[in-house]
């Protein structure tokens, strides 16, 4: 099965299914000397950690990081980092009866058709739980962009129709504390509280919402992505649009971009002492494929989650017969949550392969 590593010079490749032994990653690349615990990788790892709130599955893992390689005396030592989290809370005889009957919105029927077979327990590879080791290698990579002055910050923007009223010239780190404070991760506290209240009637109704998660990073040196094909923007696309459930991704202005003027969409550049600077920032601190130095502004589209309560129509692949499935089991009613460290470490992720590479162009 390809396709489970992801970079160039700073790279991970993600192991494990939803219900089974444990899950891991391996990262490679991360230079010698980089100081970095299992309490750097734990924080990443609570804040994606289930069963953590009422609008969150109620399964309930520890997520406890163990380092099996790759570090010495708190230290990295520029070999592969090894990573693993057991998996101790699955149940997965909720899933018998989807042995034979694909779940509308999930990926059940794509494995069957690529590799004529499928882990039918909480989706295998496909779960969402497979972003444990997106988000433990992640946080490798925020330590080394921590080293640069580099800030990673994400919160909810939208979710179940109710919007955040986020000022363009907040400071992230103000963001990033206010969306701690609450379940949703959304800086807007009122909109917060508006959004708990879409996801309890939801769950009432035994259906689920959708949202928008923006990703910010600060700090960012100008010079980063390679043209012409690693651009950092389409790398940056391509990270988030990997990351289950995620639909459409913006950068800087996004779909707006097609509404403007050139007059309009176009940054103007402002001199300072220290070398020029944009006075707006609707490329989302990205030209031609290379960062400007101005704040980098991602935004994910979220699908609300396929795992539901109604009865919904498929087909049973043994007797290919219609058939009807009522999903049980233990289900996020809204992903954009806990999507948010998970879409933090995949842009962490580029920006830290992209650092690395910058500093290889340069003599």
């Amino acid at each position: 099965m390809a396709g489970n590593s992801f970079g160039n010079v700073f790279r991970i490749i993600t192991w494990g299914e939803s219900h089974g032994r444990g899950m891991g990653v391996v990262v490679d690349g991360c230079p010698a000397g980089l100081a970095l615990s299992e309490k750097d990788v734990q924080v990443e790892l609570d804040r994606r950690r289930p069963g953590q709130s009422s609008v969150s599955t109620s399964r309930a893992e520890e997520d406890r990081v163990e380092i099996l390689s790759g570090i010495f005396e708190g230290a990295t030592t520029g070999t592969p980092i090894s990573m693993l989290v057991w998996n101790r809370d699955a149940k997965s005889s909720a899933y018998d009866a989807l042995r034979d009957r694909p779940r509308p919105g999930h990926a059940d029927l794509g494995y069957v058709a690529r590799y004529g077979v499928r882990d039918h327990r909480g989706g295998g590879r496909s779960s969402g739980r497979e972003t444990v080791g997106r988000v433990a290698g992640g946080a490798v990579a925020k330590r080394l962009l921590a080293e640069s002055g580099i800030l990673v910050v994400g919160y909810v923007r939208e979710l179940g129709g109710v919007r955040a009223g986020i000022p363009d010239d907040a400071d992230i780190s103000r963001l990033r504390d206010e969306a701690e404070k609450n379940p949703v991760r959304c800086p807007d506290q009122k909109a917060a509280e508006e959004m708990v209240r879409a996801i309890d009637q939801a769950r009432w109704d035994g259906d689920s919402l959708g949202g928008v998660a923006e990703v910010v990073a600060r700090g960012v040196p100008a010079g980063l992505g390679e043209p012409v094909f690693d651009k950092l923007d389409a790398d940056l696309a391509r990270s988030l649009m990997g990351i289950g459930a995620v639909k459409a991704v913006e950068i800087g202005a996004g779909v707006e971009a097609a509404r403007m003027r050139g007059s309009e969409m176009n940054d103007p550049i402002l001199p300072e002492p220290e070398g020029p600077i944009f006075e707006t920032n609707n490329a989302g601190g990205i030209l031609g494929g290379i960062s400007t130095g101005a704040p980098i502004i991602c935004r994910i589209y979220v699908k609300p989650t396929p795992s539901i309560s109604r009865p919904q129509r498929t087909v049973d692949l043994s007797t290919g017969d219609s058939a009807e499935i009522e999903i049980k089991g233990r289900h996020d009613p809204a992903i954009p949550p806990r999507i948010v460290p998970v879409a933090e470490a995949m842009v962490a992720l580029v920006l830290a392969d992209h650092l690395l590479r910058l500093r290889m162009a340069r003599i």
